[in-house]
C-alpha cells in the first residue's frame, strides 16, 4: 500500500526549449492573462506557440477552475451532476471534466491535481467555498480501490496486486543473464499482447527497436489512463510500482536504451507521488545501473493516450496524433526509435522473465495471460480484478459480488467499445471474441448498466465525451463527433435513420488517423443496433 504522495517532478529533456513549455505554463499557474507573453520573453519562443500549447490542455487552459467534477458514465450513475451543482452552490470554482479514472469510487472530483473519491454533497457544503478545504469525507488520505479475487492463488496471477512489492531486482538480473535475443523469444512465447487497447504483440515492438541502426533509443511508459471506465493502471502504480520500474528497466537494457520516460496523466498526482518515491529509492539503491528514469505529468487531454500524441506532448507540443508510418519504433521521441508500452503490459514482464513464457500463456483461457479487468456501474463491488483473459461478463461480475438490478447493457472495453446487450453476457471478454462482433476489449474498462438506464441517454453522454476530447486535427472526427452528438441530443436520428448515422460513422472511421475518431461513433451505432426501442 502507498505510504504517501507528492507532486510529480518535471521531465528532463533534450535542449529544445519547446519541450519545457507545458511545465513552464504549469509552474506559472496555467494560461492566465500575460503568461504566454512573459514566457515568450523568457524563452525566445513565439507567443503564439506558447498560447497554442496552453490552450490545448484542459488543466492549463482554464486555471481558474480549480475544482472539476467527473462527468464519466459511472460517476453520473452515482450522482456526479448533483455534486457539480453542490460545488457551484458552495462557491467553488467548478466545472465538469472527463473521466478521472476513479470509476470504482464514484463520484470523483479533481481538486487542483488531486483526485478525491466518493465526494458527497456534504463535502462540498463543508468546504465553505474554499478549494483547500474540499476533502473526500473530510479525509486527505491516499486511497486505493477494491481488488480481487480475494481467493485467487498467487501462482495464477501475473501481477498479484495484493502482494507486497518485490525490490530484489531478480527479474532484471535474470533478463540480463538471458540476453536480448532469448528474452525476445520468451516474450513471443508468452503471447503477451498490449494491454492498453490495441492488443499488439509485444515482442514485435521490442525486436523492431533493437534492430534499428540508430543507437540513441528511448523507452516510454504510457500511463495517460483516460478511457472512461478504466482505472487498472492507477491500481498498478499505487500497489506494484516495483513491477512497473523493473519491467521498464528490463526493456531498456534489452533494447539498448538508457533513458526511460514515464508519462502520467496530470490528474494522477497521488499515483505519481508513489512512483516518484519508488524511483528515488530505486536510484539510491542502484538497482538498475545505467538506466535513468524521468517522470512527466500530462496537462489534461484524453487524446494523449494515443501513443504518438503522447510523444508530441512529451516534446512540449499540442498532443495531436502523428501520421503513421513511420511508427514510433522507427521514429519516436525526438525522432529516435522508441518502445512505448502501457502500464499493465510492462508490469507483466518481470513475471514472464521469472516464471516463463508458457506459464504466462497458460494463465489465460482463450488468449494468453491473466488480465486486469476494471468493472464499475451497476455491480456490488466495483474494482479491479485479475482473471484469466477470456472470462465472460457473468464471471467477472460474480467476482465483483453480483449485479445490482437486472442487466440491460454493458461496455466491455471503455467508451470506445460501444455497448453490448445482456444476451452477450456469456461471450469471452478477449480481443478476438469482441472484435468479431464489432466491439473491442480495449482497456478492459467494463461498465455495467441495468434496466433503469435509457440507452439513448448513455449514448449521448459517451458522444459528448468524444466531442469534447477530439483534438480537432482530422475533419471527419472534428465534425463527426459534433454532428452525432447534436443529432442524438436534438432527436434528429428519428428522421436521419440508422443508415445516415452509419454513413457518418464510416467516414469518421476511414478518415481519422487515430483510434478516437475511428471508434467515437460506436456508442451510438451499437445502441441503435441493440436498443432501437430507446430511440423511438
Amino acid at each position: 500500500m502507498p505510504k504517501g504522495a507528492s507532486t510529480m517532478c518535471s521531465v528532463s529533456t533534450p535542449t529544445d526549449p519547446h519541450s519545457t513549455i507545458p511545465d513552464r505554463l504549469a509552474s506559472a499557474g496555467g494560461l492566465k492573462k500575460g503568461v504566454a507573453r512573459g514566457l515568450s520573453r523568457d524563452t525566445g519562443l513565439h507567443e503564439a506557440d506558447i498560447y497554442g500549447v496552453g490552450s490545448f490542455y484542459h488543466l492549463l487552459a482554464r486555471p481558474e477552475k480549480r475544482v472539476r467534477v467527473c462527468g464519466g458514465l459511472s460517476c453520473q450513475l452515482a450522482g456526479s451532476r448533483e455534486i457539480l451543482s453542490a460545488c457551484q452552490a458552495a462557491g467553488l470554482p467548478t466545472e465538469e471534466i472527463s473521466c478521472l479514472a476513479a470509476c470504482d469510487r464514484p463520484p470523483a472530483v479533481l481538486r487542483d491535481r488531486r483526485t478525491l473519491p466518493m465526494v458527497t454533497i456534504q463535502d462540498a457544503e463543508r468546504s465553505g467555498g474554499k478549494v483547500e478545504d474540499l476533502c473526500s469525507n473530510g479525509s486527505e488520505s491516499v486511497w486505493c480501490g477494491t481488488i480481487g479475487p480475494q481467493d485467487a492463488a498467487a501462482e495464477t496471477l501475473c501481477l498479484n496486486l495484493s502482494a507486497e512489492p518485490d525490490w530484489s531486482g531478480s527479474a532484471f538480473k535474470a533478463a540480463g543473464t538471458m540476453g536480448s535475443s532469448a528474452l525476445f523469444d520468451l516474450i513471443e512465447e508468452s503471447g503477451l499482447q498490449g494491454r492498453g487497447g490495441a492488443g499488439f504483440p509485444a515482442h514485435i515492438k521490442w525486436r523492431a527497436v533493437a534492430d534499428q541502426a540508430e543507437q540513441e533509443r528511448y523507452i516510454v511508459l504510457n500511463a495517460d489512463e483516460g478511457e472512461p471506465g478504466t482505472f487498472k493502471d492507477r491500481e498498478i502504480l499505487l500497489r506494484r510500482p516495483d513491477l512497473v520500474l523493473e519491467g521498464l528497466a528490463i526493456a531498456a537494457a534489452a533494447t539498448g536504451s538508457s533513458e526511460v520516460y514515464l508519462y502520467l496523466r496530470g490528474e494522477f498526482e497521488v499515483p505519481g507521488g508513489v512512483l516518484a518515491e519508488a524511483i528515488q529509492a530505486t536510484t539510491k539503491a542502484g538497482r538498475f545501473p545505467g538506466i535513468t528514469f524521468h517522470m512527466h505529468a500530462g496537462q489534461g487531454a484524453y487524446i494523449c493516450g494515443e501513443e504518438t500524441a503522447m510523444l508530441e506532448a512529451l516534446e512540449g507540443k499540442r498532443g495531436m496524433p502523428r501520421l503513421k508510418p513511420p511508427f514510433p519504433v522507427e521514429v519516436g521521441l525526438w525522432g529516435k526509435p522508441t518502445l512505448i508500452h502501457n502500464v499493465e503490459t510492462i508490469a507483466c514482464i518481470p513475471g514472464i522473465v521469472l516464471q516463463g513464457g508458457t506459464w504466462f500463456k497458460d494463465l489465460g483461457r482463450t488468449e494468453a495471460g491473466s488480465k486486469l479487468y476494471c468493472i464499475s456501474g451497476h455491480v456490488q463491488n466495483p474494482g479491479t480484478y485479475e482473471l484469466p483473459l477470456g472470462v465472460s461478463l457473468d464471471e467477472l461480475v460474480a467476482a465483483a459480488g453480483g449485479y445490482v438490478g437486472t442487466l440491460k447493457a454493458f461496455s466491455p472495453g471503455g467508451a470506445s467499445s460501444g455497448f453490448l446487450p445482456a444476451s452477450e453476457r456469456g461471450r469471452a471478454l478477449d480481443f478476438k471474441g469482441l472484435g468479431a462482433i464489432g466491439s473491442m476489449l480495449g482497456s478492459a474498462g467494463v461498465v455495467v448498466l441495468n434496466d433503469t438506464i435509457n440507452m439513448r441517454w448513455a449514448a449521448e453522454e459517451q458522444l459528448r465525451f468524444f466531442e469534447e476530447e477530439s483534438c480537432g486535427q482530422c475533419a471527419p472526427c472534428r465534425i463527426g463527433t459534433h454532428y452525432l452528438h447534436a443529432a442524438v441530443k436534438r432527436g434528429e436520428e428519428k428522421s436521419l435513420g440508422l443508415t445516415h448515422v452509419a454513413d457518418v460513422a464510416w467516414q469518421m472511421n476511414e478518415g481519422s488517423i487515430c483510434g478516437l475518431g475511428q471508434a467515437a461513433a460506436l456508442p451510438l451505432t451499437s445502441a441503435l443496433k441493440y436498443f432501437p426501442e430507446d430511440f423511438a
